[in-house]
């Protein structure tokens, strides 16, 4: 018990016995109105309360002034330094307290004078509570208050005076009144804050987690790529020696020992597949779109099932056009399925976010690489709530930074959305000085009828009546 005694005077002690800055941050929308209220506050107690040290406690007018602006100069000390301002604060009423009280003792001050917080004075020190109150502790604003309300009392109450009007209870109440509104505007600013700061972290977690997700549902699709190529290596393996007329021992040994590892590789490629793999979200669409999960056994998609995916989403209900241009080289299986599920995901969230809209899927074969574009017009009828997460963009560029390529999407100015793609031919390496509008611009001079970037213009448009893919 006496411990805790001991740690809890220490902590008021660091309280209440420091001079760190502790600023009053400029308000939201007055920014430093509130700065210049308080220190007209503190020129119109330091005026007033010098007139009143003269006038009630018939003191001399330097002394007046000199307690006075003490008084306002703590005023405008607490908008930075709150604790000192307290401090200098009760330091000052004390002061004009003890010499006011030997002039009403005498009879020499004017009779009915408030004592011991003049009118100016107790302004002053509830505004420095206040301010005391919206930046520190609550266990210090309470220790401040109680402080003050026993000086109050001692100098009331135990040592007094006489022909005075007593201002001590209404200077408890004043006081009480101006921490506990300060104890909560602080506790609601603090709440507020870490209301934020909270929700910044709860987003950063569910982007990691998103990402993360994403991660694991590439890796699952890549797995067929993989274990096929493992597949190959094995067969190969396992056929070279029957190649070969009378093969040594040695090579019969190398070749089996790539098969055996081939077979190793494969079923680690089937223990990480089983940990990555989750249970298959919901695709409302019928698309299975990236994230919503395949079946284990499917084949991973190709290039080659881009009309079937486009066939699917004109009996979801938008109406799609296909342009493909140049000759489609042989790519790696990686960029193929890539490819596949930026188209598939882009569908996907034209479906979802611009219903009843046109949409066009171009294919651009170029000796760097593979070029898609995806861009749908104004959605036809108003859009409903989404079931989706909103991170369907996340994954087309995860997959596509896996491969050396990159995604950009935006809103187009006919109130319609586009979504670009380059992956390098190889999967390796973005391609040297190639951008989506370089290859925009190419597409429409080869062919007129096909606009160049931020320019896709449909005639006949339904009114606008929402936004398109996110």
């Amino acid at each position: 018990m006496e411990k805790h005694l001991i740690r809890g005077l220490r902590v008021l002690r660091d309280d209440l016995w420091t001079l760190r800055a502790d600023p009053l941050p400029p308000s939201v929308w007055l920014r430093w109105l509130p700065h210049g209220l308080v220190i007209l506050v503190g020129i119109g107690t330091t005026l007033g309360g010098a007139d009143q040290i003269v006038d009630g406690y018939r003191q001399g007018a330097g002394y007046a002034v000199l307690c006075s602006v003490a008084q306002g100069v703590a005023l405008a000390l607490a908008l930075w330094r709150p604790v000192p301002a307290w401090w200098l604060s009760t330091t000052v009423t004390v002061v004009v307290a003890m010499n006011a009280r030997s002039q009403l003792l005498s009879g020499q001050g004017r009779p009915g004078a408030p004592w011991p917080w003049g009118v100016y004075g107790l302004t002053a020190h509830a505004m420095v509570l206040l301010l005391l109150a919206l930046r520190v502790p609550s266990r210090a604003s309470v220790t401040a208050l109680g402080l003050t309300v026993l000086v109050t009392y001692v100098m009331e109450g135990l040592v007094g005076a006489s022909g005075y009007g007593a201002t001590g209870p209404t200077a408890a109440i004043v006081f009480s009144a101006v921490v506990l509104v300060g104890i909560a505007l602080r506790g609601r600013r603090v709440a507020r804050s870490q209301l934020v700061e909270q929700a910044g972290r709860t987003a950063e977690e569910r982007g990691r987690r998103t990402l993360l997700e994403e991660r694991n549902r590439i890796a699952r699709e890549l797995h067929d790529v993989v274990a096929h190529h493992m597949s190959v290596i094995s067969i190969q393996a396992q056929v070279a020696p029957h190649l070969v007329e009378n093969p040594s021992e040695a090579l019969k040994e190398n070749l089996a020992g790539i098969r055996q590892n081939a077979l190793e590789a494969l079923a680690e490629l089937r223990r990480v597949l089983g940990v990555l793999r989750s249970d298959n979200p919901e695709d409302p669409y019928g698309l299975g779109a990236a994230g919503t999960g395949s079946a284990p056994d499917t084949p991973q998609p190709t290039l080659d099932r881009l009309d079937a995916l486009m066939e699917n989403t004109r009996r979801a209900g938008l109406d799609v056009v296909a342009a493909v241009e140049g000759e489609s080289p042989v790519y790696p299986p990686g960029v193929q399925l890539s490819a596949y599920r930026i188209v598939q995901e882009a569908l996907s969230n034209a479906l979802r976010h611009a219903p009843g809209s046109r949409v066009r899927v171009e294919v651009v074969h170029l000796p760097q690489g593979l070029h898609l574009e995806v861009a749908n017009s104004r959605p036809g009828r108003p859009v409903r709530p989404s079931p989706g997460a909103g991170h369907g963009l996340l994954g087309m560029r995860e997959r596509a930074v896996m491969l050396g390529g990159h995604v950009n999407a935006h809103p187009t100015f006919h109130g319609g959305f586009t979504v670009t793609a380059f992956l390098p031919r190889d999967g390796l390496a973005a391609a040297p000085g190639y951008s989506a509008a370089s290859v925009a611009s190419a597409s429409a001079s080869d062919d007129p009828g096909i606009p160049g970037e931020l320019e896709l213009v449909f005639p006949d448009d339904p009114p606008a009546t929402g936004k398109g893919t996110p």
